[in-house]
Formats: C-alpha cells, structure tokens, sequence
C-alpha cells in the first residue's frame, strides 16, 4: 500500500467535498444547527407548572397550604375553580395541568388531629410532566403536614406543662434524610441529552458522507476512470473513508465547544479519551456508509439507506428512552447497536468524569463491532470492485 497514492486521494476528497456548496453544508450546517435545536428544545425539566386551585375551606390552613405551592417556585396558580365542572374545564381545556381540591373540613380535621385529605388533579396526557408534577404535589404536600405535625406537637407539650405546672420533656425519635445528587446536581435534563447529540449527529453525518462519496464515483462514472489507475482498491476504501473520519472528529471537536459554550454542559473527563472513543466508533460508522456505498446506485438511495440504518440504531440506542423500560426481547436487541455503547462512554466521560478503567468494557465491544463492521464491508467493497 503506497500512502502518497492515499494522500492524493484524500487530498482530492477533501477538494471535493469543500467545492461542493451541499457537500459543505451537510458537513458543518447540521451538526450546530441540531446541537442548538436539541439544546433547547428537549428539555424534560418542569419549572411553573400551571396550577388551578379549588378552596372549599376556606381557612388559614387551606391559606397556608396555598403559600406553600406559591412559595416553592415549581407551580404557578393560574386559575381558581368553585366548581366540579370548572376544575374539568381547565383540564381539558389545558388551561392548568394540575389541580389541587382542598376540602370543606380541611382545617376541622387537622385541629382534631385526624387525616385531612387534600386532592390532586393531575392531567396525565404527557406522562413524563404528569409523574414529576405529581412528585412536586406530593413533596409539597408532605413537608407542610410534616410542619402541621410539629406545631401540633409543641401545642401538646405547652398544654402538659401548663397542666403540671413544670416543663414537660419530650423525646421523638425521628429520622433526618439528606439526600445528595451526584454528577447532575441541577437535575437538568439538557446535561443528559446533549452528550447523547454528539453521538447521534456524528452517526449521520459520517455514515451519509461516506456512502454519499463512493456512489457520487459511480453516477458520474469516475470510478471506473480510478480503477484503471494503478491505485488499489485498499488504497482506494482508505483515501475515500479517512477524510469523512477526520470529518467526524472535526464536528466531534465543534459541538463539544458548542455544548459548552453556549449550554453550559459539564465536562468532567478527559478530551483525549474522547477522541480515542470516537475513533473506535468511527470504525462502525465508517464501515456502515462502505457498506452503503455497495447497495446503493444514486446518492438519493445513499441517503434514504442511511437513514433506514439510522432510526433503528437511535431508537434503541437509550438516547431519549430508558432502555430498561423497554420489552426484554428488544433490550436484548439493543446489545447490537453501536449507538448505545458511545452514548453511554460519552455521557460518563462528560457528566462522570470517567475513564478507560470504568469504560473498557463498552470500549472493548465498539472496537470489536467497529472492525467486524469495517472489515465485512471492506471485503465486500473490495468484490464489487473487482
């Protein structure tokens, strides 16, 4: 294998591909157009709910209960409900995605030491904001009984000591629960999905590049011309392929700034193991646009086939959905995707701070995946030319 012929090719690729006005805007255009797109626009966090309120009590306690919700900064009271019928409307009309219904009685019972029962209505049609909703309900509604239970008890022991005369001791055995966040402290779920963006929009790009590339030789008949050109086919799968993978360094570099920069994403481990990782994944989606390019006669059926490879691989690849949440047999299914091996190396490496001592395992499987994929692909490269 003689590497200058390899260095005119990929001198030439790169020529081309800078040329060519859509050939530049798939290289560079996509990758911070979707970063910014999925920076902002997938956010699963829940701030000021809106709220509509139902107070049939009427009392300083249903008042006070009320100040609790106002006053934690995750809900927003936007309407006031005296009906059944208009606590029905504002759920349907989405015009509140919860409602809270304080009971006629609520502070009765709460004097007489009883249960008091409050109730939350919660609109359940996106299920992801109804369970957090529901869990700040629940937070909120837990610490003010655990604030009633404690005024209720100082009320006991100031009416034992007035009863004795003396002061009255009283023990409770209690439990203090400190809870601690780690790597996410902020719980914000843009930390989680932008790392996961860097492995989907390098998946794409470099898979589209490169079965673009080979196939656009073969519509305007210049593959023929390299043949007969005493370059060799191995030469020839090299110049063709390197530069795309260079490319999806180039675009691994620039959204990890962009992540940074513009979102604030944590970066807790190390760049060069970064780039390592993402050299054995490109093996994977290198030698997927090789294999592209063999099954494919235009460019247009190199996009749509890299796009059938592509959805599969991102939806099972735990990017949006957890996979154990999944049915068995699919997350048995998803130990083939390459995708859910970097996405969980690079959301360690970025949130983490991990190293190879903790992701050799997935290291091991991508690189093992990456040349099976790259060497079938290239045998099969190598028999079409022939």
């Amino acid at each position: 294998m003689r590497w200058h012929r390899i260095r005119e090719i990929i001198r030439k690729e790169f020529r081309q591909v800078l040329r060519e006005p859509r050939m530049r805007i798939i290289l560079f255009v996509p990758p911070l157009v979707q970063t910014i797109l999925f920076g902002f626009a997938v956010n699963l966090d829940v701030e000021n709910g809106w709220l509509g309120w139902m107070d049939l009590d009427r009392t300083p306690s249903s008042r006070e209960l009320r100040a609790a919700f106002e006053g934690s900064r995750r809900f927003v009271v936007v309407a006031e409900a005296e009906s059944e019928a208009r606590v029905r409307e504002l759920l349907d009309r989405g015009e509140a995605q919860a409602v809270v219904r304080v009971p006629a009685g609520f502070a009765r019972d709460i004097q007489r030491g009883q249960t008091a029962a409050v109730q939350i209505l919660v609109d359940g049609t996106n299920s992801n904001t109804a369970s957090i909703l529901a869990g700040y309900a629940t937070q909120i509604v837990s610490g003010y009984s655990a604030r009633v239970m404690v005024q209720q008890q100082q009320a006991r022991l100031v009416g034992r000591s007035m009863a004795t005369g003396g002061p009255v001791r009283l023990t409770l055995p209690g439990i203090e629960l400190r809870s601690r966040v780690w790597f996410n402290p902020e719980l914000r779920s843009r930390n989680y999905f932008v790392p996961g963006v860097i492995v989907n929009i390098i998946t794409l790009v470099t898979l589209m590049l490169t079965a673009m590339a080979i196939v656009r030789e073969k519509e305007i008949g210049t593959m023929e011309q390299l043949m007969v050109t005493p370059i060799r086919p191995l030469e020839l799968m090299v110049g063709k392929t390197l530069p795309f993978a260079l490319a999806g360094l180039l675009d691994v570099i620039l959204i990890t700034v962009a992540a940074l920069v513009v979102f604030n994403i944590p970066f807790r481990g190390s760049v060069l193991l970064l780039l390592g990782c993402t050299c054995i994944f490109l093996l994977t989606t290198v030698g997927a646009g090789l294999f592209l390019s063999t099954i494919s006669r235009t460019q247009q059926q190199a996009v749509m086939a890299a796009f059938f490879f592509f959805m599969p691989a991102f939806m099972l690849s735990g990017f949006n959905f957890p996979i154990r949440n999944m049915p068995p047999l699919v997350q048995y299914l998803s130990y083939l995707d390459p995708l859910r091996y970097f996405i969980e190396i690079v959301r360690g490496i970025f949130l983490k701070g991990v190293g190879a001592d903790v992701l050799w395992p997935q290291m091991v499987t991508l690189l093992g995946y990456g040349l099976a994929v790259l060497t079938f692909s290239a045998l099969r490269f190598h028999k079409r030319l022939d």
